[in-house]
């Protein structure tokens, strides 16, 4: 069986993030596997992957900033925003300007409130939203507050009546791009939709340490890139214990506070990670507690 850790995997189109854990959990022989952050079955990139304990650490890498690059084909507009889903109208996009194109990805940057993609794993009412979609009912999903600190324009392409843009994209978690392609499009007033995804980063794990399913085969069972210590340097700021106060902690009880903002990572005097602690009430307290039983 694998170690605790975390992998970057390089996410293959075609495939579900849950088809993915599934893979995983026949390389690395456990059935303790989770992902931090759904890829559409269409996007690429990089997906978090928790092994054995790591999948505690999930909860704070689905939280953490993601970064994007993507294509928006501008003059058609389908039903999942994406190139997944069917044409629901066409309209030409020769018409539109490079300035208006820029002016309007403008509009979309920093703090917004975003409306997700119908076609989505939202859940309205107790019921995913692309369910009631795929059942033939109209969707209405509330806006959110969402953060894109960085939409650049990579490259313009015209070809006819369709105008396709190369964009990258820092944003929080939760942004949908798609509903950035949705959103330009109507703006615009030719409709539009996302005919490229690739994630590049998530936090500070990027594509520059995301191995393949295929390079992950090779190396199984050992499949682990980040150990629980490595993966919680990458993610959180760090605290170090001394030998009481990781006994203390270690026993769930609660550390004196020393002004980190957390989360943070507490680790022992070997180096080792022991657990991820947030101040509060005058106390730092464990969230959860990584030391190995």
């Amino acid at each position: 069986m694998s170690a605790d850790g975390l992998i970057v995997v390089d996410k293959p189109a075609g495939m579900t993030s849950h088809d993915v854990v599934a893979r995983i959990r026949r390389l690395a022989k456990t059935r303790r596997v989770g992902h931090g952050g759904t890829l559409d079955p269409m996007a690429t990139g990089v997906l978090i992957i928790g092994v054995n304990r790591a999948t505690r650490l999930l909860t704070y890498v689905i939280g953490a900033g993601k970064s994007y690059a993507a294509t928006i084909r501008l003059g058609q507009t389908t039903i999942t925003d994406d190139a997944e889903g069917d044409v629901t109208a066409t309209v030409p996009a020769a018409g539109v300007g490079d300035d208006a194109i820029h002016a309007g990805l403008a509009a979309q940057r920093g703090e917004i409130d975003q409306v997700p993609s119908a076609v989505s794993a939202i859940k309205i009412n107790g019921e995913r939203a692309y369910k009631r979609v795929r059942d033939g009912e109209t969707v209405d999903i509330p806006a959110r507050r969402v953060t894109i600190s960085r939409l650049d324009v990579l490259a313009i392409r015209r070809d006819g009546d369709l105008v396709d843009v190369d964009i990258d994209v820092d944003c929080s978690s939760g942004t949908y791009i798609r509903a950035i392609a949705r959103d330009l499009g109507t703006a615009l007033g030719v409709g539009g939709h996302l005919t490229a995804l690739r994630r590049t980063a998530v936090g500070r794990m990027s594509l520059a340490e995301a191995l393949t399913l295929e390079q992950l085969e090779e190396r199984a069972p050992d499949v682990v890139g980040l150990s629980m210590t490595e993966a919680a340097r990458q993610a959180f700021p760090e605290r170090v214990a001394t030998d009481e106060e990781a006994r203390v902690l270690s026993h769930g009880g609660p550390l004196t506070p020393v002004g980190i903002d957390g989360p943070y990572a507490v680790y022992g005097p070997d180096g080792d990670v022991l657990a991820i602690v947030s101040e509060r009430d005058g106390r730092a307290r464990a969230e959860i507690v990584l030391a190995p039983a």
